[in-house]
């Protein structure tokens, strides 16, 4: 970066401008391990923040994504007959449902971050993709805690999670690579464009809707399945049921989906990066 320093020549108070340098890469791995200690500070204000004066606590983390699969347990499993591949319904739709909420609740924290930190953005040069970046990381506990669910529903039916389980660590790194690039695509136009706040939830519910989270991918025709496969969470959600069931993953669907979410990411991180400059004069 290039520092500027002068003076007002009208009010003699000095000024400082710190400018990014043309050849700045999209993301500085060393400056932002410089500022790891800010990383987790903002990280742990989000997360206490978020829980702090409820009754409930960290209970929240359980009881949205719980009480949703009870709700398409009863209507979508029971009523409607919805297929699940053999396995029982409530513990099909919670395996698509437990990474959804990660990702769904990652990317409306990072897509509002921006403007919700804007006195910090004002005040004081750091990293300003530490923002949504610790909204991210922030929404990794309440999918942490949620995961405790999933082992209580599987012993409940009297299912082992299997070997391949271990694969959840990375499909969750996945996952959070998915909503970092979203997020910082949205808060970045958040910053100019203050309705893309209110339009976040509604692009979720869209969204979800659109992923097999309640529904198997085996619904959706074979010749639209490449293509259907281009949202992220396609086949990163169909890897979490066959990573904990044991049962054959469909490396073509999460190629092409790890593939969306590496493209996804690097144009929301470019996005952020060309608008970053005005973020303090718009916020």
């Amino acid at each position: 970066m290039s520092v500027m320093l002068g003076r007002d020549s009208g009010a003699g108070v000095p000024w400082v401008v710190i400018d990014p340098t043309s050849s700045r890469p999209l993301v500085e791995v060393r400056e932002l391990w410089h500022y790891r200690d800010l990383l987790y500070f903002l990280t742990w204000r989000d997360i206490s923040v978020r829980y702090k004066q409820t009754v409930l606590g960290f209970l929240w983390a359980i009881l949205q994504p719980f009480l949703t699969m009870v709700v398409f347990a009863i209507f979508l499993g029971r009523l409607a007959g919805m297929p699940s591949d053999g396995v029982p319904y409530p513990v099909f739709s919670y395996l698509g449902l437990l990474p959804w909420t990660y990702f769904s609740g990652a990317v409306t924290r990072a897509g509002t971050s921006v403007v919700g930190n804007a006195h910090l953005l004002t005040r004081v040069y750091f990293p300003r993709v530490l923002v949504p970046l610790s909204a991210t990381l922030s929404a990794l506990v309440d999918f942490a805690i949620a995961s405790l669910v999933l082992g209580g529903l599987m012993a409940w039916y009297g299912i082992v999670p299997a070997r391949t389980a271990v694969l959840l660590l990375p499909l969750a790194a996945l996952t959070a690579l998915a909503a970092t690039g979203i997020g910082m695509w949205l808060a970045a136009l958040n910053v100019r464009y203050r309705d893309v706040q209110y339009a976040i939830p509604f692009l979720m519910q869209l969204w979800m809707f659109a992923t097999p989270v309640v529904y198997p991918t085996s619904l959706v025709p074979a010749g639209w399945q490449p293509l259907f496969a281009l949202n992220p969470m396609t086949g990163i959600i169909d890897a979490y049921r066959a990573a904990v069931l044991g049962t054959a993953l469909d490396w073509p669907s999460l190629g092409i989906s790890t593939l969306s979410a590496a493209v996804l990411a690097a144009l929301g991180a470019w996005q952020f990066h060309r608008m970053e400059q005005s973020f303090a004069d718009q916020v």
